[in-house]
């Protein structure tokens, strides 16, 4: 910009029109004249020009309120049109890799029709069962900071829980706080129950939580799903035989849940599951037992993947846990074949090392099972 612009003088007739930084950087309307170019306005100009931007911008909302109306909060579709099965929270471990935790639970769920909403107690990079693994553990605190932020939202409405792997007291203290809550919401709230405590006599967990699951998890679960040493450790019963396996499932039944099953058992040389459902406080409980084909291999996941089957077929056949059981174990049993032999068809010996499952490629015997493993009843 020029000094003569800077000075508000009118430019010299050599030096032709006015200068078009001058009339860009000018606040009111071009000028008429050369003569009359100033970048100063009265106050009443000023205000007028306030006054038109006001209304040109009053104009624009209008416009943008009429093609943009405010949005409502949309509804939680699976909460106001549920599905047949239903709205599931799942907290368990996680792998970045493999199949365990909630890695082996959601799909198959989800394949089941279930919404399902996973929270990872931990997030590793691998099993454990890898020479190495890193990750993070979630804490109670943190857990529940999730719980509040669901209910903030009016997110808390769920027809099922699923726990599984759980490192600690504390966390183990604040699921109890999620059942209390849960239930405060949905007061018919099916809490399914893998007591994930260890297997073939070692303990994967700290001494203390077996304390924990015998005076306060036991009681307010509906399904319990422990495997012959977690029973053994939650009864204090050793099982060595079918009528002590029975035993120990009425025991947890006058604890609380009215479904047990003791998903593996080696009695007598024969893998058996053993489900016991009490269905009034009055009749003595249906019991039943399932042998198991043996398959000389070591699999991970599979706890979990039994305990999500179960709770899947069970909410089918709320009445009949020997039909959801069945399904669940062939459903099983076809994915560990095929497990078996993948890794062959890779050139691999599967009795040598723990295998992952092939989960994905099994969908079609996780969501239509061939009933190849039938349950036997026991009679009363």
């Amino acid at each position: 910009m020029t000094a003569a612009a800077l000075h508000h003088s009118p430019p010299t007739a050599a030096a032709g029109p006015p200068s078009r930084a001058l009339l860009v950087g000018a606040v009111g309307p071009a000028p008429r004249s050369p003569a009359s170019c100033s970048l100063f306005f009265s106050p009443r100009e000023a205000f007028g020009w306030a006054s038109l931007l006001r209304r040109r911008s009053g104009r624009r909302e209008r416009r943008a309120a009429a093609v943009h109306p405010k949005m409502s909060r949309p509804p939680i579709l699976s909460v106001a049109l549920p599905s047949d099965t239903g709205r599931v929270l799942s907290i368990q471990s996680h792998t970045v890799q493999g199949y365990v935790g909630n890695k082996s639970a959601v799909f198959p769920l989800q394949l089941l029709g279930f919404d399902v909403d996973p929270i990872n107690s931990v997030q590793f990079s691998n099993h454990t069962g890898y020479p190495t693994f890193r990750g993070q553990v979630l804490d109670g605190k943190q857990l529940w900071d999730l719980i509040e932020g669901l209910e903030e939202n009016q997110l808390l409405h769920y027809t099922h829980l699923l726990t599984g792997y759980i490192g600690s007291v504390s966390f183990l203290d604040t699921v109890l706080k999620v059942v209390d809550k849960l239930r405060s919401v949905n007061p018919d709230l099916v809490y399914v129950c893998d007591p994930v405590l260890g297997d073939e006599g070692k303990l994967y967990v700290p001494q203390d939580l077996i304390s924990v699951y015998q005076q306060k998890v036991v009681p307010v679960a509906s399904m319990l799903t422990p495997n012959q040493f977690e029973v053994e450790l939650l009864t204090g019963l050793r099982i060595t035989s079918e009528q002590e396996g029975l035993t120990a499932c009425n025991k947890l039944h006058s604890a609380g849940p009215r479904k047990v099953v003791i998903t593996s058992a080696l009695i007598e040389s024969k893998l058996l599951l053993i489900g016991s459902h009490k269905k009034t406080e009055e009749q003595p409980p249906d019991q039943f037992k399932i042998e198991i084909p043996k398959i000389p291999a070591y699999f991970t996941g599979t706890g979990d993947l039994t305990t999500a089957l179960l709770l899947g077929w069970s909410n089918k056949y709320p009445d009949n846990l020997e039909t959801a059981a069945e399904l669940a174990v062939s459903s099983l049993q076809a994915l560990l074949k095929r497990t078996v032999e993948d890794y062959k068809r890779a050139g691999f010996d599967p009795s040598t090392s723990s295998l992952e499952i092939r989960l994905i490629q099994s969908q079609d015997d996780i969501r239509n099972p061939a009933v190849t493993c039938k349950a036997v009843k026991y009679v009363s």
